[in-house]
This record gives C-alpha cells, structure tokens and sequence, in this order.
C-alpha cells in the first residue's frame, strides 16, 4: 500500500486551492474545509463572518513519493500572496489569510525553513506573513463546496481568480502536473 500524508494550506478562497492541488500527480484527494480556529463544526456563513478565526483550507492527501511536502509548499507559495494580511485578491478577512497547518513536527520544520529561505531571497517586496501553526482540528466544508470549479468554472469568479492561478500552476509547474483529468463528483 502506497503512503498517504496530509498537507493543510488556506491562502484565500479554497475554491482557489482545491482546483490547482487538484491537479498535481501524487496528490490523491483535496478537501475543502476549515481549520485555525476555536469554533467547533463551524458553517461557511460562520467562518464568512470572520469571527470564528477559522481560515478557509484545503487538507490534501498526497502520496510523498510521487510528490514531496516541500513541493506542495514551493506551489502553495507560487500561486497566492503570502504577503498580505487576511487578504487575497478581492477576498478580505481572516479568514482568507495566508496560514500552514502543519501535522507534524517535520512539517513546522520544512515550513519554516521555506518561510525563512523566500524571506532571505527576497522574492517578495512586503515580508511575508503566513501563519504556522499546528493542525488541531479540520472541519470539512459543506457539500456545495466541493470540486467548486469543476462545477462552476464559466463563473466570473472562477474565471477572474481561479484560472489565471490554474494558468500559472501549467506555466510554472507543468512538470508536477497529473495526466489524469478529475471529474466531478456526484454530490451536487
């Protein structure tokens, strides 16, 4: 049996996160949910209300073989903003800020020294201000929310903020990218 780990990222909306980790070979499966915060099975309005102190992430299962963690964060760092504060794009409050929920201590490490290593190459003009913390608790988002852009991808929101990071991931990471098409779920 092949390994699975656990990666937990929010950099914004995780209709964003979803469809671009949706698309890289290793990773078996992506989840929409909410982590970070002290509000237990907190809903969307909730953590929409930005009071809950819940990010919006995805958990990603992924086999390390085929596709290392610190991979997963070199295209978590590419494709938002890890410089602005509970913001990305038109998507304000805390709960779209840049944060790592790390699942292991080997995790905090590697996530650290990658924060550490973009601030010294300076690649950023504003510092960066992701949150590293332990995962304590993940709670799954509400059905609607899962494969969003797959569903949903002629939207203007889709069109606007997820295709152009889905057209940086194939210019930038064309090599990670998985042969395989994801189809939809039939949950919705």
């Amino acid at each position: 049996m092949a390994k699975t780990e656990t990666a937990v990222f929010g950099g914004g909306c995780f209709w964003c996160l979803e469809a671009v980790f949706q698309q890289l070979r290793g990773v078996r499966s992506v989840k929409s949910g909410y982590a970070g915060g002290a509000l237990k099975d907190p809903t969307y309005i909730q953590v929409c209300e930005g009071t809950t102190g819940h990010a919006e992430v995805v958990r990603i299962e992924f086999n390390p073989d085929t596709i290392t963690y610190e991979t997963l964060l070199e295209v978590f760092f590419e494709i938002h903003d890890p410089t602005t504060r509970d913001r990305q794009a038109a998507d304000i409050g805390p709960q779209y800020r840049s944060i790592i929920l790390t699942t292991s201590g080997e995790q905090g490490a590697q996530a650290k020294a990658m924060v550490e290593h973009l601030t010294k190459a300076e690649l950023h003009k504003n510092p960066i201000v992701t949150e590293l913390k332990p995962l304590e608790a993940f709670y799954p988002a509400e059905f609607y929310h899962e494969d969003y852009y797959l569903h949903n991808s002629r939207q203007p929101y889709c069109q606007v903020v997820i295709s152009p990071k889905l057209k940086k991931l194939k210019e930038e990471f064309s090599h990670l990218i998985s042969q395989k098409k994801k189809k939809p779920s039939a949950s919705i």
